[in-house]
């Protein structure tokens, strides 16, 4: 039988703790887990903490954290992935996926051909939604860690980027395994419509170099979960 895992976001310990609000509600509304059952829990500080339930109430529940764990290593492969906005579920697809092949970062991008406008408002929300995704992902796939999940950026903005090796996805390049090996990697792809020719050369400025994956277009939540794998493929921990 599959362990229950949980995020739980405050700095975990071994001994008792009372679980957040959520996780509370989670745990005995929803799951219906009852006291004694057994629990994984992690705090995003690379532990996992194995415990047992040992007060259930319709409000509050408590913890037993009785053995500390080092949890899942990360990629040595540090990948910042900057995702062309789109609507949605392609953006909640591309960035459950890149959170379950190991990036470290992610932000939403947005450019000249970007279909999704948010105001400060919406973008709180959505940036609150993504990080919930986020979490789930690393709930289901065993991480330890969970990937920045950055504000909103335009794309010049984000350009500036530090990273070993840069790549935007274009259909006219040599391929990912033509780079040598890099420490870390920015990645650059584009919204539902593309990036423009400008975009382009203007990332090419900022020391981007064209990167082809194949000789398919890919969709834009496609795209992030192949070039993901090939680069962990390449120089990650595939």
């Amino acid at each position: 039988m599959r362990l229950s895992r949980f995020f739980i976001d405050a700095p975990l310990s071994l001994g008792q703790h009372p679980l957040p609000e959520a996780s509370a509600h989670y745990i005995s509304r929803v799951l219906r887990l009852a006291a004694g059952s057994a629990v994984q829990l992690f705090d995003g500080s690379g532990y996992e903490f194995l415990g047992e339930l040992v007060e259930v109430g319709k409000k509050s529940v408590t913890v037993e954290l009785r053995e500390r764990l080092n949890g899942m290593p990360e990629s040595a492969l540090q990948i910042h992935l900057g995702q062309g906005l789109s609507r949605g579920e392609r953006m909640d697809w591309a960035i459950q996926k890149a959170t379950e092949l190991g990036v470290a970062q992610i932000t939403p991008i947005i450019s000249e051909r970007c279909e999704v406008r948010l105001n400060d408002e919406r973008a709180d929300k959505r940036l609150a939604h993504w990080r919930q995704i986020a979490i789930s992902a690393c709930e289901q796939c065993g991480r330890s860690v969970l990937p920045i999940i950055h504000a909103p950026t335009s794309l010049r903005d984000w350009l500036t980027v530090e990273a070993e090796l840069k790549l935007v996805l274009h259909p006219i390049a040599d391929p990912l395994a033509s780079h040598a090996k890099p420490q870390t990697l920015a990645f650059l792809i584009g919204p539902e419509g593309g990036l423009s020719e400008n975009e382009v050369e203007h990332a090419a400025a900022q020391g981007f170099l064209p990167a082809r994956l194949g000789p398919r277009v890919l969709r834009t939540e496609t795209a992030p979960v192949v070039a993901l794998s090939v680069a962990q493929q390449l120089w990650g921990d595939f």
